[in-house]
């Protein structure tokens, strides 16, 4: 039976799914995510297990969730823009509070300036429009490095919370394969027990 991993776009399942395959007869299938979607699957039983991007809405009585490792914001603009003559050591909210915030962001952050009514965009069209030099869009630095252009530049957003990645799995699926997956994720090796 193989094991589905689903992964939302950013993260990067390869060491765990390479480390799985040394320790397990057992396949595994890497499934690409959106972050609209990144539950979903596990939830109706799609996929064994997630990697996904914290906040999820509830989880509770329904997935079991790991925390894995924080991802550092961005802000993400156009190579012409006032960002990229910034500290490339970071730049503070206060410091966009000017700006057109293209992609909304998951923390609830507009800058003080009156907004645009922005259609909705996945990542790579918020890098595409302020590649163009409208606005700018704030993002984890792993989905900025994927959509890394040579018209745009990125720094760290210094007062912005770090976003989350964790492991999710049912509750109710829970078994000694998920939990082997999980000794790989939390580095376990072959032969220590859980814990």
């Amino acid at each position: 039976m193989t094991l589905r991993l689903g992964f939302v776009v950013g993260a990067t399942p390869d060491r765990w799914a390479r480390a799985w395959r040394e320790r397990s007869r057992e396949p595994i299938e890497l499934v690409p995510l959106t972050e609209a979607e990144q539950v979903d699957g596990v939830r109706d039983g799609e996929l064994d297990m997630a990697l996904v991007r914290l906040p999820v809405g509830s989880v509770g009585d329904v997935l079991h969730c790991v925390r894995l490792y924080d991802e550092v914001p961005v802000v993400v603009a156009g190579h012409e823009h006032l960002v990229a003559a910034a500290d490339p050591e970071g730049v503070s909210l206060a410091d966009l509070a000017d700006e057109q915030l293209v992609l909304p962001h998951p923390s609830g952050w507009t800058p003080a300036a009156a907004q645009l009514d922005w259609p909705p965009m996945t990542p790579a069209e918020a890098v595409e429009t302020v590649a163009a030099g409208t606005g700018i869009a704030i993002l984890p630095m792993s989905v900025a490095r994927l959509h890394a252009r040579k018209d745009v530049v990125s720094r760290p957003v210094t007062d912005l919370e770090p976003t989350t990645v964790a492991l999710v799995w049912r509750i109710d699926r829970d078994s000694e394969r998920t939990q082997a997956f999980v000794g790989v994720v939390k580095g376990r090796s072959a032969n220590s027990s859980r814990g």
